[in-house]
């Protein structure tokens, strides 16, 4: 995995209604916003830093911080919700109407919610892994289940566990990767407002007010997505597997769907050389009507 550290001090911030969003920028060309994941320890920078030098080379890339993650301010409500209202902020304090998103899993999510209640504000979409809905793996999946564990009772060999499942190949969990996800998914106040989504009462009560239908699920709204939009996954996803990605390949009129191989939940850096070969001839080919 390549990691261009030079970009690692281009950190920003922007003040907005709900505090103090921090954000990496690098590149110049069409604004490209980058959407980070949940789980713990981690950060906007750390999912997409070995894939920022190739990205920045064709856009403008914006790497969010998400509040409640330990960079941006925390805030009082749900992450899910905070990361939502965000993007609106974010791109509001920055003067910018539509934008490419790629999204991580849960910025997968919440990029898909942004392109169905604000259609004008995304010109393409790029998910990894995340968003979709399980038509044939149970729910919650393997990687859920061991990010729960986790977040109810955070020990070293819980970490370990819940990484190793995030990947294919073991070997990406190395003693760095831990220590660096450890520090941060420890600390008090993200570990607190992590708690507010990853609980084990705080998932039940997630999964037990979806199957009461008390509001429309985002899933059910994929057709009203107008942006072009490229799902990429990895084979091997014990996080969000990949049957995830049926309905949305269905459902969505402009979806594209690529399937990586050997590959687990971060297709981005396990997958990294053929998922910006896709990411990159999807984002840059000409016809943006398709």
């Amino acid at each position: 995995m390549t990691t261009d550290v030079s970009y690692e001090g281009s950190r920003k911030e922007l003040e907005t209604n709900s505090g103090l969003l921090r954000y990496h920028e690098a590149g110049d060309g069409p604004p490209l916003l980058l959407l980070h994941g949940s789980g713990p320890g981690v950060t906007g920078w750390r999912n997409y830093r070995g894939v920022l030098a190739e990205l920045a080379a064709h856009f403008r890339c914006l790497v969010l911080e998400f509040p409640g993650f330990g960079v941006s301010d925390p805030g009082a409500g749900h992450p899910m919700a905070m990361a939502q209202s965000s993007v609106g902020e974010f791109l509001d304090g920055l003067g910018l109407d539509t934008v490419d998103i790629i999204g991580n899993s849960m910025g997968g999510v919440v990029a898909t919610k942004v392109a169905i209640d604000e259609p004008d504000r995304v010109g393409a979409l790029v998910t990894i892994g995340g968003m979709g809905k399980a038509t044939f793996s149970s729910n919650p999946s393997e990687g859920i289940k061991l990010l729960m564990e986790f977040t109810d009772n955070p020990t070293r060999e819980g970490l370990i566990r819940w990484l190793r499942s995030m990947v294919h190949n073991p070997a990406l969990v190395t003693p760095e990767l831990i220590e660096e996800r450890w520090e941060l998914a420890t600390e008090p106040t993200t570990l607190e407002i992590a708690r507010r989504m990853y609980s084990t009462a705080a998932f039940t009560g997630m999964m037990a007010a979806a199957a009461a239908g008390d509001t429309v699920p985002y899933w059910a709204q994929l057709h009203k997505i107008t942006a072009p939009t490229l799902l990429t996954w990895g084979r091997d996803d014990r996080v969000s597997p990949v049957d995830m990605a049926v309905l949305p390949m269905r459902d969505i009129p402009g979806a594209e769907l690529h399937v990586f191989p050997r590959c687990g939940h971060w297709t981005m850096i396990e997958a990294r050389e053929a998922w910006l070969s896709a990411v990159l001839a999807f984002l840059t080919r000409g016809d943006r009507n398709r």
